[in-house]
């Protein structure tokens, strides 16, 4: 059994106004007081910070610890008048600093706005791999079922207090850095190698680190790491999410393995997959992964699920997967909890309904009303 295991990336907001607070020290301090959990980081802001879980064999393991995550962070950021809210990106903000370190500090000196306007927040999902080799191979034969992933985690509506029409706007501010989106097909261990050499000695990346591919060879664990997902609002879409990505990357592993040609998918395609997901969610149509046709989101869904359906069966999450993505493609995704919360135009509504369902405990409340018509408003 591979084992999964997650980053989150979260904002530390005010329990008042609903506003972005650069409070990442500060609350790293409180936690570092209440003892042993899951890891807590600092990120690229000062309003941001990331919860690492351990490597977990099981989707209950992983939910428990995404869970325990969340509340140690949420515990201390109480303690300074704040909480933390699962949103890729901020209803509203006014300014966005960079955390003190050399490299952020000439990250945010090289990248200019795109540096200073990046205040986003994603999902990582790290899966085991035997060898770099059966890594490469797995992110050759992924590729064209992550834009299905991103769409099951849309959770960023609302861009500097307006309506943006994006499920996920944090895709397109992600995309202003130079190494994101899908990648070509590298065939290899080494010719992934070579690539990231060639976009390194560009000169425009600071170090390997920036290299922010959909997916990509951890530096530092023996694993794939899958980064094209919002921050998920509820914990246990976030769990069922990590599930089908785990079943993902062993039906990949197994392809390669057998020898089975990655499929024909041009990078092109890939870029406009990536923008119908960010665009739409669930809400409407996705590209269809093989063969590049519209089709509604609840068939790539099905799509995406009998494909993984082996790998679901042998790991005993294909229930769960199921039920999962059958409730997300019913109430929607962050993105619709939040344009729901958006309807009576005060921001801070909104930020706290993102911050009762980051902390929910036990599966989230099924809503099946339609989703509110994606209309540029301020509010």
């Amino acid at each position: 059994m591979r084992t999964v295991g997650v980053e989150e990336e979260l904002l530390i907001v005010s329990a008042g106004s609903g506003l972005p607070l650069p409070l990442v020290g500060a609350v790293l301090d409180a936690a570092g007081t209440m003892g042993s959990g899951p890891v807590l980081k600092s990120e690229f802001k000062q309003e941001q910070i990331e919860v690492n879980t351990r490597p977990c064999g099981t989707v209950d393991e992983l939910l428990a610890e995404i869970l325990a995550g969340r509340a140690l962070a949420d515990a201390a950021a109480r303690l300074l008048g704040a909480r933390i809210a699962a949103t890729a990106t901020p209803p509203l903000f006014s300014a966005t600093p960079t955390l003190g370190n050399k490299r952020y500090s000439l990250t945010a000196e090289r990248f200019g706005a795109v540096a200073r306007e990046q205040i986003t927040c994603g999902f990582h999902v790290h899966v085991s791999i035997e060898s770099r080799e059966e890594g490469v191979g797995v992110l050759d034969r992924i590729r064209p079922w992550l834009p299905i992933i991103l769409a099951l985690s849309a959770n960023s509506p609302f861009w500097r207090a307006e309506n943006t029409g994006f499920a996920s706007y944090r895709t397109q501010m992600w995309s202003k850095w130079p190494t994101a989106g899908p990648t070509d097909v590298f065939g290899s261990a080494a010719s992934y190698d070579r690539a990231i050499a060639r976009l390194i000695g560009t000169g425009v990346l600071l170090d390997e680190a920036m290299v922010y591919f959909d997916a990509r060879l951890s530096k530092d664990n023996p694993t794939v790491e899958i980064r094209i997902a919002d921050i998920c609002l509820y914990a246990e879409d976030a769990a069922v999410l990590a599930a089908v990505i785990r079943a993902l990357v062993e039906t990949a592993a197994r392809e390669w393995r057998l020898g089975t040609r990655p499929p024909a998918v041009d990078t092109g395609t890939l870029r406009l997959s990536n923008w119908q997901a960010s665009r739409f969610g669930v809400n409407g149509m996705l590209i269809g992964p093989l063969d590049g046709r519209p089709r509604p989101a609840a068939k790539a869904v099905d799509d995406l699920t009998s494909h993984v359906r082996h790998a679901l069966e042998q790991s005993g999450d294909l229930m769960l997967a199921r039920a999962g993505l059958g409730d997300v493609l019913s109430r929607g995704t962050g993105e619709r909890r939040q344009r729901h919360a958006f309807k009576r135009r005060i921001a801070a509504d909104v930020v706290a309904a993102i911050v009762s369902a980051t902390h929910g405990v036990g599966r989230p409340d099924v809503d099946t009303a339609p989703a509110p018509a994606p209309e540029k408003e301020s509010i």
